[in-house]
């Protein structure tokens, strides 16, 4: 449940606020095309719905990273969601309101794509290749925190995030990802080229 509440929160916000015409006009005019119009006459019920479902979409977002260590995305979030509040309490700005909602749904569409990339095969090419190893024990050489990760089959990763120091880590010189440079195993596309 944790790993979509920033979903939930951020596609039931904008629902909310697409049945509230006076608060959100602009998404009024979307939500009047799925028939929320006829909600206007709980438009105060539904400003609130909306402002408490942002507050669960930051919250989410809060949740989903300690699962995936990206602080840009947090920091997405958590900007976006100051936004919304921003524009609406402090700045009594339809845009900066509106880009806080954009932003909401950009850092939510980010995690879902990436948790969705990280879950699907990439091609059928992998499953004909059992003897490729797919996971590797990465290693921080600043701090030495080792974790077991899954390393994607379809391209070289070029940075991680070390989650026991938060160092940036970069492949050296000659190395095309960060596996093949801190790695217990070189990475997929390596393996396949049969490079050692």
């Amino acid at each position: 449940m944790k790993t979509h509440l920033e979903k939930i929160g951020i596609f039931g916000a904008i629902a909310a606020a697409a049945a509230c015409p006076i608060c959100f006009p602009k998404l009024a005019l979307v939500g009047a095309l799925f028939g929320l119009g006829a909600l206007g006459a709980y438009e105060s019920q539904l400003f609130l719905a909306a402002q408490v479902l942002i507050a669960v979409a930051v919250l989410g977002h809060v949740l989903a990273y300690w699962q995936h260590r990206k602080r840009w995305l947090l920091g997405l979030a958590i900007a976006s969601g100051a936004a919304v509040f921003g524009g609406l309490y402090a700045l009594h700005s339809e845009a900066v309101t509106y880009a806080g909602f954009v932003g909401l749904v950009v850092a939510s569409a980010t995690d879902f794509w990436g948790r969705y990339r990280r879950e699907t095969p990439s091609s059928l090419e992998d499953a004909a290749a059992p003897e490729r190893v797919l996971e590797s024990v990465i290693t921080c050489p600043t701090c030495n925190y080792s974790r077991r990760e899954t390393m994607p089959t379809g391209a070289c990763q070029f940075f991680y995030d070390c989650p026991g120091c938060g160092a940036l880590l970069r492949p050296k010189a000659g190395d095309c990802c960060v596996f093949c440079s801190y790695g217990s195993a070189k990475c997929p596309p390596t393996q396949a080229a049969g490079v050692t």
